[in-house]
């Protein structure tokens, strides 16, 4: 291999590895940015000066950097709920019954409402759409 070749290839491999840890280098300043943010992607993607489209590419292609911020997110839920537990202790009405149907949904603290027929039969029904003169017909979108 002439000496010249084999120059710009060494080149290129630092020039790789230039951009590799440069990619590194961004990566752990985001996770840091996101630790501060709360996991805000937007803010954490400002402080670091990238967009958010390569944060989730960084996302979608490395493993890792996705478990690192996945870790911060449910730090982020725990934070969080810790202020509603917190808002729940202090008499808040609203925290409380927010939490009454989001948690516990099997005691029936729900909002939507199951019709059956008698003894929890189902009911089943059927749906026509008829087309006539006094009637505005339906187009396909």
């Amino acid at each position: 291999m002439d000496r010249g070749l084999i120059k710009i290839h060494l080149f290129n491999m630092a020039k790789k590895e230039q951009k590799t840890n440069s990619i590194e280098h961004t990566k752990k300043a985001i996770i840091e940015a996101l630790e501060k943010s709360l996991g805000v992607v937007t803010t954490a993607c400002k402080i670091v000066g990238i967009s958010r489209t390569t944060f989730y590419q960084y996302l979608k292609d490395d493993s890792d950097f996705a478990k690192e911020v996945q870790d911060i997110e449910d730090i982020a839920i725990d934070f969080v709920e810790s202020q509603l537990f917190k808002q729940i202790k202090e008499g808040n009405t609203t925290a409380t019954i927010f939490y009454l149907k989001t948690k516990a949904k099997k005691r029936g603290y729900i909002e939507r409402q199951e019709i059956t027929g008698a003894e929890g039969e189902k009911i089943e029904f059927k749906i026509e759409v008829v087309q006539g003169k006094n009637v505005f017909p339906i187009k396909p979108e």
